[in-house]
């Protein structure tokens, strides 16, 4: 076996960081998209069920920062009674997947 290059071992660096890690549009398309709706304006049938807010309204977005949005998608929302509105992504995404998940979401508002 031959030892392996310095760019050898970075092809494979680079390659499987791309398997791990899908880009934010992925992560919202498998994540986000059945609630928030490919837009984001939140008018998907679960959606209105939990009431998912319009996160295409700049006005809405004017009302959090971008930490709080990264910890809200971080560990999840629950309700008054402690049910489940949003589970949590951060077992499922790594920060670096949640803070361009961030960014994509402030690029939809109008």
């Amino acid at each position: 076996m031959k030892p392996m290059t310095v760019a050898g071992l970075a092809t494979l660096m680079l390659a499987a960081t791309a398997a791990r890690g899908a880009n934010a549009a992925e992560n919202w398309i498998q994540s986000c998209a059945s609630c928030h709706g490919q837009d984001g304006a939140g008018k998907t049938k679960i959606g209105h069920k939990v009431g998912a807010k319009d996160l295409a309204d700049a006005a809405y977005q004017k009302s959090f920062t971008d930490a709080q949005l990264f910890d809200h998608l971080k560990a999840g929302e629950t309700d008054a009674d402690g049910k489940s509105k949003m589970k949590p992504f951060g077992d499922k995404l790594s920060d670096d997947e949640i803070k361009a998940l961030v960014g994509y979401v402030r690029a939809l508002s109008k």
